[in-house]
């Protein structure tokens, strides 16, 4: 495996992916999307692991640096949540980026988001991108503008807590009359006992909803890899 840094740009914005390689044969991709606080030593492990699959993983960049306090990640979340459009002209930045690398298979992509990365990649999958699969990893469902939605491609995956209070049950039932309505393939795994951030080592508050819940992660990623393989083997 060969993983290294990728630099672009977003309207002026420096940003950096990260990119991890299986081979150099042309592979399925996954981009990753990251939480509220950028593209962090988190997000890119989870790229190493997705090549650890035999699927290219790209991690792509929000905001170019990374968030230091709860403070300064809402801050860096706030305008794109207020501005779905300039949210998903930043996705679909990265989604053109990973499309034209040599290694990639552009026919067979799918998006990976946590928290604020389920937004993203839940966005860019209302956006009729071509994509094989979106997957939200306790991220947010409700709809942008329609101005930023078509027909959806793409096999829908929700991992969710049940005791969830950034994502409730209430906006997840919302999600899912909007889906049945659009008649999308979708699916959703809802964990008890697990609360917002379930897969993030170090995530320790629970008086905010916010617990890291290692067998929920471990079962959370089970379910992906499961939905990558079938989605890209075309069944």
């Amino acid at each position: 495996m060969h993983a290294t840094n990728i630099p672009y740009q977003d309207q002026g914005i420096e940003l950096e992916g990260f990119v991890a390689i299986p081979s150099e044969e042309k592979r399925p991709v996954v981009i990753l999307c990251h939480a509220w606080n950028g593209r962090d030593a988190f997000i890119c492990e989870k790229a190493k692991a997705i090549a650890e699959w035999g699927y290219v993983g790209f991690a792509l960049d929000m905001y170019g640096i990374l968030g230091k306090s709860k403070e300064e990640n809402a801050a860096l979340k706030k305008p794109f949540m207020e501005n779905r459009q300039r949210l998903l002209n930043r996705v679909i930045q990265g989604f053109e980026i990973v499309c034209n690398l040599p290694y990639v298979d552009s026919k067979r992509v799918a998006i990976l988001g946590f928290g604020f990365g389920g937004v993203c990649a839940l966005d860019l999958a209302r956006s009729g991108a071509d994509l094989q699969g979106a997957i939200s990893v306790y991220g947010h469902f409700d709809p942008p503008p329609h101005s930023c939605m078509q027909a959806i491609k793409a096999k829908i995956l929700i991992l969710h807590g049940y005791n969830d209070p950034v994502s409730p049950q209430s906006e997840l039932r919302g999600f899912e009359l909007e889906m049945n309505k659009a008649k999308v393939d979708w699916q959703a795994h809802i964990y008890g006992d697990a609360m917002h951030a379930f897969a993030t080592p170090g995530a320790n508050d629970p008086a905010s909803g916010i617990l890291y819940h290692p067998t929920v992660a471990s079962r959370a990623w089970t379910a992906t890899h499961n939905f990558l393989d079938e989605i890209f083997s075309g069944k």
